[in-house]
């Protein structure tokens, strides 16, 4: 069997490497610093943990494999202008929005998109960071900086964030989780939960939505898309062409999770439906030392990523999986952590199927 060698060597890479082991797939997650000369084989098979990444020494030797899957698709959704062109192109919903350019005003955002305009960063930006706030009512201009290298979009008043990831083969076939209803704080996602009864009504929607455009891209492998919940409407806000922190419920609560999905389609292994347990719910756990006591918990599992503990760095996440809600509800009541914790841990409970 040929090498699969992830372009990133982070948590992602290290999930993509446990998944592969069952299957018997050679799953080599590659630090983008490195300077070694990798083995790369003929028929090996290279996928990425992240959207883009800098020229290094291995970025190059992995960027050049002729079995790069994705390679196309990878700098089209990092850049939020060519993503949400792709988005208008293909009829799908997403917040009003604009390019920032350099004759770009803050009167012109306003009036075209309203008194609350977010800027997001064309590149890089995550957890909350490479966006800035326009604020009719504090008068603040566009700085110059961000001229030429953001988009604006129109705030959306939405009812709640929910997210779905699916899986795209070589042959075209398509597997879909259900949606995933998502708490972020502060622009960083703290806490997952799926399946809901109540967004089925949805699933179907979300479904053709991803469809298309994984169609349209001829993607391989797992993508996640998230959406702003508005009525029985669904905005796209984001796309991630990877494994999604927003799918790391599925390594509990699926027969077959987002990651072996994405072994599996890459490297050409059939796919399948998922079956899905039970009731699931995911906790990030960011700038939060690890406690074992955690494992106290029924229906509890501890993903630990050993990474320097840092504020607002991800450095592991909780998965529970049960068909008992009461387990679930206990484990939430039992799990100490600090603020903002007690706020998503309330926000779990709440949502919870009683």
């Amino acid at each position: 069997m040929s090498v699969l060698w992830v372009l990133g060597a982070g948590q992602l890479g290290a999930m993509l490497k446990q998944a592969g082991t069952p299957l018997g797939i050679d799953v080599r997650p590659v630090d983008i610093e490195s300077t070694e000369t990798l083995a790369l084989g003929p028929t090996d098979i290279v996928t990425a943990e992240r959207e883009e990444w800098p020229e290094t020494v291995a970025t190059k030797q992995l960027a050049t494999h002729s079995n790069f899957v994705n390679l196309a698709t990878f700098p089209q959704l990092a850049d939020r202008l060519t993503q949400k062109q792709w988005l208008d192109r293909l009829e799908l919903a997403t917040a009003p929005w604009f390019s920032v350019e350099a004759d770009s005003t803050a009167a012109k955002a306003h009036e075209t998109l309203g008194e609350r305009v977010l800027m997001k960063r064309r590149r890089g930006g995550y957890d909350g960071r490479g966006q800035y706030w326009l604020k009719q009512s504090e008068g603040i201009e566009i700085p110059e900086d961000w001229k030429g290298h953001a988009i604006a979009e129109q705030a959306i008043n939405f009812d709640e964030e929910v997210s779905l990831v699916g899986v795209r083969g070589k042959n075209g076939e398509m597997h879909f989780y259900p949606l995933t209803l998502n708490l972020h704080i502060n622009g960083i996602l703290y806490a997952s939960i799926s399946p809901l009864e109540r967004l089925k009504p949805l699933q179907s929607k979300a479904e053709a939505m991803l469809s298309k455009l994984m169609e349209a891209l001829n993607y391989v492998g797992v993508m996640a898309m998230e959406c702003f919940r508005v009525d029985d409407e669904l905005l796209i806000n984001e796309l991630a062409p990877r494994v999604h922190n927003s799918g790391h419920w599925t390594q509990a609560g699926a027969s077959i999770c987002q990651f072996e999905n994405h072994v599996r389609a890459v490297t050409g292994l059939p796919l399948a439906p998922a079956e899905v347990k039970n009731q699931s719910m995911m906790v990030n756990l960011i700038g939060v030392d690890l406690n074992y006591d955690w494992l106290n918990l029924q229906g509890l599992e501890l993903y630990w990523y050993k990474k320097e503990v840092r504020p607002g760095r991800k450095v592991g996440h909780l998965n529970f999986c049960s068909g008992n809600y009461s387990v679930l509800q206990t484990a939430l009541t039992g799990l100490e952590l600090p603020s903002p914790y007690p706020d998503a841990l309330t926000w779990l409970a709440k949502n919870l199927p009683k």
